[in-house]
């Protein structure tokens, strides 16, 4: 085996998270959609399937290195959301909460001097960077535009 048993159950527990982001997102896509936001609703579809592809990615690593999955229970996600504001703020806070989860897998694969998870981590580092900052100023765009100017949203994301 070439991977920590330690490590091992980390990343089965990252792939859960992940699987739970992919349904996070769709929730969050449906919030979109019941408001006619096409554009945005899109683009959470869009992050559902990158999440996972994202757990997908850490179940190949598990059986790449003889490790054992075990794909936890998926959570229900949140399913209501009172506004815009709310919804993506509750996307940048899972990023976040990746980001928190990758740097631990990160941590544990330093100490373990494990070089091969160092490799395969260190896309997931780079990737959050780029996911925490595509929700943070989606998120500010929402604020900008306001409750009442969410189209706004759908011509911002049309650019970009």
């Amino acid at each position: 085996m070439m991977i920590s048993k330690e490590l091992n159950a980390l990343i089965n527990d990252q792939i859960g998270h992940e699987f739970e982001a992919s349904h996070q997102y769709l929730q969050i896509a449906a919030y979109f959609e019941s408001h006619a936001l096409k554009g945005v609703a899109k683009m959470f579809i869009k992050q559902s399937d990158e999440e996972r592809e994202h757990g997908k990615k850490f179940v190949n690593y598990i059986m790449e290195t003889g490790g054992e999955l075990k794909v936890p229970a998926i959570p229900a996600g949140k399913t209501a959301f009172a506004t815009a504001e709310e919804a993506v703020q509750y996307a940048l806070d899972w990023e976040w909460e990746v980001t928190r989860r990758i740097n631990t897998l990160m941590d544990l694969a330093i100490k373990q001097n494990d070089h091969l998870a160092r490799e395969f981590l260190g896309w997931f580092v780079t990737e959050q960077l780029e996911e925490v900052s595509h929700m943070d100023t989606l998120l500010r765009v929402v604020k900008q535009a306001g409750e009442k100017n969410l189209l706004m949203m759908e011509a911002y994301l049309a650019h970009e």
